[in-house]
């Protein structure tokens, strides 16, 4: 007979605990653990325990299929969104789930009505269900939008249970949306909305029926104070794909970056622009990181890399500013940037070129809030701490790329035709990297080791010393 039993879960990461704590030894965060209680089995043992496994192994087997299947693939839904459907990998997938979660007020919401609008207007059945805002509220976000017209179906709602039966009620759905998951729940569930017990029970239920009837499903996910979707780290094993919709709210961009994607490049990037009228796509990236560079004149400790994200070359600026010896341990700050690969071309660059940065503060940030993760960005880096500590420019026309080993040579990167391709695209003339650059219109800077790079900013010519203010 089943009885009712409580545990004692964590809110963070899902981690079950036999009684409260103040600190959860799963994950490490503090007053997480709450008390959920539920409908358990009763235990079973000896005898009985075991007639009921050789019960349960007499039951009907599993139907198996062919690795080779005899049906295509089924095409992918556009969302009319370019950049959305390149981080997605093509498109929507029929029967996929994904995940997309991001700041409160950075344009999660708005994001997805224009996506729902593109399906809908193509002619597709879509849902928009809101579990935070009312009907009247989505309708006046669609105004704004210019989606008035566009045959969306709308509910404000909150149970997990009544989503799924509509999903499978309604004939050719296409897209459904879940804003947010945080706010579903099921019945049955002994806990309140958002805990851990009603996140991973909605999901599990709105995503086995949205594979029932082949319809794409998104989950509107918050965001904890770290920057990770809140609730159980399950939720992002039972999707798809996780999308991240990034950016400063006081920015004018977004980017919207793929950390999972089963159907396509697990580092895809998507940018957009937040404008009265939504957000609009930014079809060249590069443009929007190097903005400010054009009809600037030359500055020291700024360095161009050419990088790639997903299946897209990218040109960011990286800017570094290194202090005057003093007193006292000196500052170390990195934004956009592993703060430990910044120890080590700092580590590499005093004991391989001999450059005198103990004592000396160093900050270095990458330009447009874009966050840098492949290891070929460390030239560019320690082009950028090269240029502030020797107080000389970086070439202006010259991208840098490239590994930087402990041993202070530089390693090859992949994808080098496609960095230098839209470095020619975007005005550069030179390159800087392992190897030699074999794209017409672009002269190579070959760096092999980390005297090379030194030697090709310290040729340039020092820039004038600036003029006094006046004060008066």
């Amino acid at each position: 007979m089943a009885r009712s039993a409580s545990q004692f879960i964590c809110q963070s990461c899902g981690g079950v605990h036999r009684r409260w704590a103040g600190k959860c030894d799963h994950c490490g965060a503090w007053n997480s653990i709450v008390e959920e209680t539920g409908a358990t089995a009763a235990p079973v043992g000896g005898a009985k325990a075991a007639s009921v496994r050789r019960n349960r192994s007499r039951g009907p087997g599993l139907e198996l299929e062919p690795l080779k299947g005899g049906t295509p693939p089924r095409p992918r839904i556009a969302t009319g969104i370019a950049e959305l459907d390149r981080a997605l990998g093509g498109g929507l997938v029929q029967g996929g789930a994904i995940l997309v979660g991001g700041d409160p007020g950075i344009g999660k919401s708005t994001l997805l009505l224009q996506a729902m609008g593109g399906v809908a207007n193509a002619g597709h059945a879509v849902i928009y269900v809101s579990g935070e805002e009312g009907v009247d509220q989505i309708r006046g976000r669609a105004e704004r939008l210019g989606l008035a017209d566009a045959p969306v179906a709308l509910a404000a709602a909150t149970s997990a249970d009544a989503a799924a039966a509509t999903i499978q009620s309604t004939p050719n759905l296409k897209l459904i949306v879940i804003d947010s998951i945080q706010t579903m729940y099921v019945e049955g569930v002994e806990s309140a909305p958002g805990s851990v017990s009603q996140v991973r029970a909605s999901a599990q239920i709105l995503i086995a029926a949205a594979k029932r009837s082949e319809a794409a499903l998104v989950l509107v996910g918050h965001v904890t104070k770290d920057g990770a979707i809140a609730g159980p780290r399950v939720l992002e094993h039972m999707v798809d794909a996780v999308l991240y919709f990034e950016g400063d709210s006081s920015q004018h961009y977004r980017i919207l970056r793929a950390v999972k994607n089963r159907f396509g490049p697990a580092d895809a990037l998507g940018v957009f622009e937040m404008t009265g009228a939504g957000l609009r796509e930014v079809p060249n990236p590069s443009t929007l990181f190097l903005s400010e560079r054009q009809g600037r004149e030359p500055v020291t400790g700024a360095a161009v890399f050419a990088g790639f994200r997903g299946a897209r070359p990218l040109l960011v600026e990286v800017q570094a500013l290194v202090g005057a010896p003093g007193p006292g341990s000196p500052r170390r700050a990195v934004v956009g940037w592993d703060s430990a690969r910044l120890a080590m071309a700092l580590a590499v660059l005093e004991s391989r070129a001999g450059l005198p940065f103990s004592g000396r503060d160093v900050f270095l940030s990458v330009a447009g809030g874009l966050r840098l993760e492949e290891p070929a960005a460390d030239l560019a880096a320690a082009a950028a701490l090269i240029s502030a500590l020797l107080e000389r420019p970086a070439p202006m026309d010259c991208v840098f790329f490239g590994e930087l080993a402990l041993s202070g040579e530089a390693r090859p990167t992949p994808q080098t035709e496609a960095r230098l391709t839209e470095a020619v695209r975007l005005g550069f003339a030179r390159a800087a990297g392992p190897g030699d650059a074999r794209v017409k219109g672009l002269k190579s800077e070959p760096i092999r080791r980390i005297d090379d790079l030194v030697t090709l900013i310290a040729a340039e010519p020092l820039l004038p010393a600036p003029k006094p203010a006046d004060w008066d």
